[in-house]
């Protein structure tokens, strides 16, 4: 059944070096070189396969997120590391980027160096 399988996870890119420093070494993802393929980062509950594509076709809405614990934390690391939170016309967000929603679930986006767009939640 589905329901108790490990999910893996894909996101689309373009340079496996550019994508190595990002998700490696900006955002601390242990990676696994799978070249010329694929980078892996394993979580123990579920994988992301990090794949070079001819083209990628940045979504505009979000394609990858992490659920974290401390939200302003890992935004204001991931802030002193160069990553650049969205900003979005006529959502209320904080100085931060962090968006509140009617649930209460707060988010900040970020993209990575192809344009995909990535989230954090708390």
């Amino acid at each position: 059944m589905l329901d108790s399988a490990r999910q893996v996870g894909f996101v689309g890119v373009s340079d496996l070096d550019a994508a190595e420093r990002f998700y490696g070494g900006v955002l601390g993802l242990r990676l696994e070189d799978a070249r010329p393929f694929a980078l892996v980062a394993d979580t123990g509950t579920s994988q992301l396969r990090i794949t070079l594509v001819d083209e990628v076709r940045a979504a505009p809405y979000t394609v990858l997120g992490w659920q974290v614990t401390d939200l302003e934390g890992e935004v204001d690391r991931l802030s002193e590391r160069g990553v650049e939170f969205n900003r979005y016309d006529g959502m209320e967000q904080d100085d931060r980027g962090i968006w509140t929603a009617p649930s209460g679930a707060r988010i900040a986006w970020f993209h990575d160096p192809d344009g995909n767009n990535l989230s954090l939640q708390a």
